[in-house]
This record gives structure tokens, sequence and C-alpha cells, in this order.
């Protein structure tokens, strides 16, 4: 049996909103975080009973944050009229940073990818990690470390995520 969906939203929320300020300004944050849920309201009937709901989210979410990128685009290149010239060059510069680091996570080897996403975007301790995809807490430290220095590589990074304690 199915947990009510507004258990989902109280006890996933704030992770799925972390996901989508990790791409996105507060306001359009809170429009991709409120996009997320409503996609998910209507496929969470065929959800399997089985299947990993932060793990769904998250992906939900880094799509809808990636949909609105790509879909405010030109309000951003728009807008810049009522920023400083500096300002909306740093602030077009930051999203497109993040959208490359989005990309850069998603060739990391699925392992890794899981525990970055959930460690640095989830806030989730590596015992909770542990558990969602099925190892141990060393195993996924291990993931994470793997992870984070592949990143770091790719983005030729070397203070790319500072470890959280």
């Amino acid at each position: 049996m199915q947990v009510p969906f507004e258990r989902i939203v109280q006890d996933y929320g704030l992770n799925v909103l972390r996901v989508c300020r990790a791409l996105l300004d507060e306001h359009r944050a809170q429009d991709a975080w409120s996009e997320t849920f409503l996609s998910a309201l209507k496929a969470y009937p065929q959800l399997a009973e089985d299947a990993n709901v932060l793990a769904w989210l998250v992906r939900i979410a880094r799509n809808k944050a990636i949909d609105e990128l790509r879909k405010n685009k030109p309000e951003i290149l728009d807008d810049h009229q009522q920023w400083d010239h500096a300002d909306s060059q740093s602030h077009l510069g930051s999203e497109l940073e993040n959208l490359q680091l989005w990309q850069e996570v998603g060739r990391l080897p699925e392992k890794q990818r899981l525990v970055v996403g959930y460690r640095y975007l989830g806030g989730l301790s590596y015992t909770q990690i542990a558990q969602i995809v099925s190892g141990t807490e060393v195993a996924a430290r291990r993931a994470g470390s793997d992870g984070i220095k592949n990143l770091r590589r790719m983005l030729g990074d070397d203070t790319l995520w500072q470890e959280q304690s």
C-alpha cells in the first residue's frame, strides 16, 4: 500500500527544493519545486511500491529545473537591462555553471551519481544513502569520494564541494 502523497511532500519537500535551488534562483526554484510535485502527483499512482521515492523525485526535480532554465533562458538574457551588466553576467554564468555541473554529474557511474546527488543535493547522511542504494556506509562514502574526485577532474576544479560533516 502506498503512502499518502501528502506524506511524500512532507518527507521529501526540502530535498526537492535543494535540488531546484542548486540550479535556479529562489523564485524559479519555487516554480520548479511546484512543477516537480504536480508531475509526481500525476505519476504517483503508477509508481512501484518498492520504488525509491527520493531518487524518483530528485530525477523529476532535476528535469523540471533544467526545463525551467531552458524555458527562461531568453528571459534571463532580456532581464539584463534591469541589473547591472556585471550582475546579469554573474547570474547567467552561475546558472550555466550549475547546468554544466549537472551534465557532468549525469556522466558519473550510477552509484557515484546517486551518492553525490543524495549527499550534496539531498543532504542525506552516508548511513541513509547506504540504505537507499542497498550497500554499506563505507561503500557509500567511497562512491561519494570517487564521484567528487571524478567531477573535479572533469571540471578542472580542485575546490569543488568541500565535504559536509
